[in-house]
């Protein structure tokens, strides 16, 4: 179904395999420094109708590797995606973040919370597919999601935040609203970096962007569990080939073991 890969120098830097050179990658390759993004951005309308269409999804993915020598590709998407396929309705406004217009706040709205159906991230699944064809073997594509944690920062203070205050209030008032919010919040994320390894990514990463807004314990408890039980959940391999997981925490490296 798709070409040999050419360069698999990242997948094996992250096998820990010997590699020529250190391999090169962006987090954001695609986005506002490029001329040619923002005009594509321009022709969709918005963020989200760059997101959620197959074409235009690949076109940008591609984009920064037709001007830079770089390693690996990384899906065009959000790390909202999930919490906006529970029901949450994520919009971006034009020079702000993202925002939900249900935020999750007391004991009902997350009684409400479910593993979404995958059917509404199809958009996701084809557009790794439509990259992966694109790609034509040249280099590996990287598949993410944010961490249950991230996800959960936004879904209770319904966008970014400078305190986060109100999921912290949660968090050490309500400790078992935010056990729950995050062990549906991991079994999403699971579901769905599964099957962003089936539609083609060669490798998937999990953003856990607000886990340094914890204190050690509490990292160790909200964020770092969280994360391995996503990890528990992830296939190792598909088709026969390793698939490598990542995880980054912003301001939180120092907790991770390697």
């Amino acid at each position: 179904m798709f070409a040999p890969l050419q360069n698999d120098t990242f997948l094996r830097a992250c096998l820990r395999q010997a590699t020529p050179h250190t391999p090169v990658w962006l987090m954001r390759q695609a986005g506002r420094y490029l001329p040619e993004y923002r005009a594509t951005r321009a022709q969709a309308g918005s963020f989200m109708g760059l997101a959620t269409n197959t074409d235009y999804a690949t076109e940008v993915t591609l984009q920064p590797l037709e001007r830079y020598p770089l390693d690996a590709a990384i899906l065009f998407s959000d790390i909202l995606t999930v919490p906006d396929a529970m029901g949450l309705g994520l919009s971006f406004a034009l020079g702000e973040g993202p925002r939900f217009a249900t935020p999750v706040r007391d004991e009902a709205a997350v009684a409400k919370l479910q593993v979404p159906d995958l059917a509404k991230l199809r958009y996701v699944f084809d557009a790794v597919t439509s990259i992966r064809k694109a790609l034509n073997g040249r280099v590996p594509l990287i598949g993410f999601s944010g961490s249950p944690w991230t996800l959960a920062c936004y879904m209770v203070e319904g966008a970014g935040s400078d305190d986060y205050r109100l999921v912290k209030t949660m968090l050490y008032q309500r400790p078992d609203l935010m056990h729950k919010m995050l062990a549906v919040n991991a079994d999403a994320v699971a579901a769905y970096l599964n099957a962003q390894i089936e539609a083609g990514a060669q490798a998937v990463m999990i953003f856990d962007s607000w886990g340094g807004v914890l204190a050690d314990a509490a990292f160790k408890t909200f964020s770092l569990a969280y994360t391995a039980r996503v990890l528990a959940q992830l296939k190792r391999e598909h088709e026969g080939v390793k698939i490598p997981r990542l995880v980054f925490t912003k301001g939180g490296g120092q907790w991770l073991g390697g």
